[in-house]
């Protein structure tokens, strides 16, 4: 498999793992030093443990569909369609994979800024 092929390929899991809520392949995507990063809120989550508790701990029923996936050695750009009940939004994640292909850097982009939902600070810093 070419590196295009299997930039696209972690990207389509990422996303599909997400969606199904299934952690444990989640966690067999990522390095454990992955960094999480949410630029609109200034949060950033360290390590593979506490991105996991903090998907799992996400509240709402919200759903992942990507729109278009675009990529480039390792790494990859994704336009989602994301639903949260009857909300939609579109989002970008820039993904960073390391030379195993598994992603080692996050960064999640929402269309405007807004503060962090109480609850999380455990799990993230703030800049």
């Amino acid at each position: 498999m070419d590196d295009t092929s299997a930039a696209r390929q972690t990207a389509h899991a990422y996303v599909d793992l997400l969606e199904r809520r299934d952690w444990s392949g989640l966690a067999a995507l990522l390095t454990d030093d992955v960094v999480y990063e949410m630029p609109q809120t200034r949060e950033r989550i360290r390590g593979k443990d506490a991105f996991l508790r903090f998907n799992t701990e996400y509240p709402g029923d919200w759903h992942l569909r990507p729109r278009r996936v675009i990529v480039d050695g390792r790494l990859a750009a994704l336009w989602l369609d994301v639903r949260v009940g009857d909300e939609q939004q579109d989002a970008c994640v820039w993904l960073e994979l390391s030379e195993h292909w598994l992603i080692s850097k996050i960064i999640d982009y929402w269309p405007e800024p807004y503060d962090p939902p109480p609850g999380r600070e455990h799990l993230v810093q703030r800049w």
